[in-house]
């Protein structure tokens, strides 16, 4: 009970959504590439270098997906197929837009959507986990305090000591945020000594 590998921290479970090139549809708007009868290519970029590319060309209620696969070494085939698009109104004005999953019977309403098995799917489809599902607590708190020196422009690691307060921040602000860190730092150095 409890050995190597066991419980929820076991790595050997669900792919993560970060083993997947993703296409989100909020940075597709954000771009002003939604607008219909618009087309595009979209990449994903490694190390500065294009790892994949495919065609979104825009209609008024869906969008195209153009691009070519090969899965496990086989011949490259060519996909091109509808991912409909749905519009809601925000409580503030204005709209958003959502992907439906163009998998057969799911059609649910999502942001993300994944290339997997040659086709973009949710992750629910592709039974993904957040990667933030797969840490153990150490791990946790280093990127929470990670996040909080970001918001305090401190260089990232606990053991780089703390800094000044940002220019523009409010005082109320700095010292709540420094305060979170000095419990963030306490609780980690504790988990290490357990």
């Amino acid at each position: 009970m409890g050995g190597m590998g066991s419980g929820r921290w076991n790595q050997g479970g669900k792919d993560t959504t970060n083993d997947y090139r993703a296409l989100d549809i909020r940075r597709m708007q954000r771009d002003g590439v939604l607008a219909a009868g618009s087309s595009c290519g979209w990449n994903w970029f490694r190390n500065g270098e294009t790892v994949a590319s495919i065609q979104v060309r825009t209609e008024a209620d869906r969008v195209i997906l153009g691009y070519r696969h090969r899965s496990g070494g086989g011949d490259w085939e060519n996909q091109n197929y509808p991912v409909r698009t749905e519009w809601t109104p925000c409580h503030f004005g204005g709209a958003r837009v959502w992907f439906l999953c163009p998998i057969q019977g799911c059609g649910n309403r999502v942001a993300k959507l994944y290339l997997g098995a040659a086709i973009f799917a949710c992750r629910h489809c592709y039974q993904l986990a957040y990667a933030s599902q797969r840490e153990n607590r150490c791990q946790s708190t280093k990127r929470r305090i990670d996040k909080i020196r970001d918001r305090l422009k401190w260089k990232p690691g606990f053991l780089n000591g703390v800094g000044f307060k940002p220019k523009g921040m409010h005082c109320r602000t700095f010292h709540r945020l420094s305060f979170e860190h000095g419990i963030e730092v306490c609780r980690l150095l504790k988990s290490m000594q357990e």
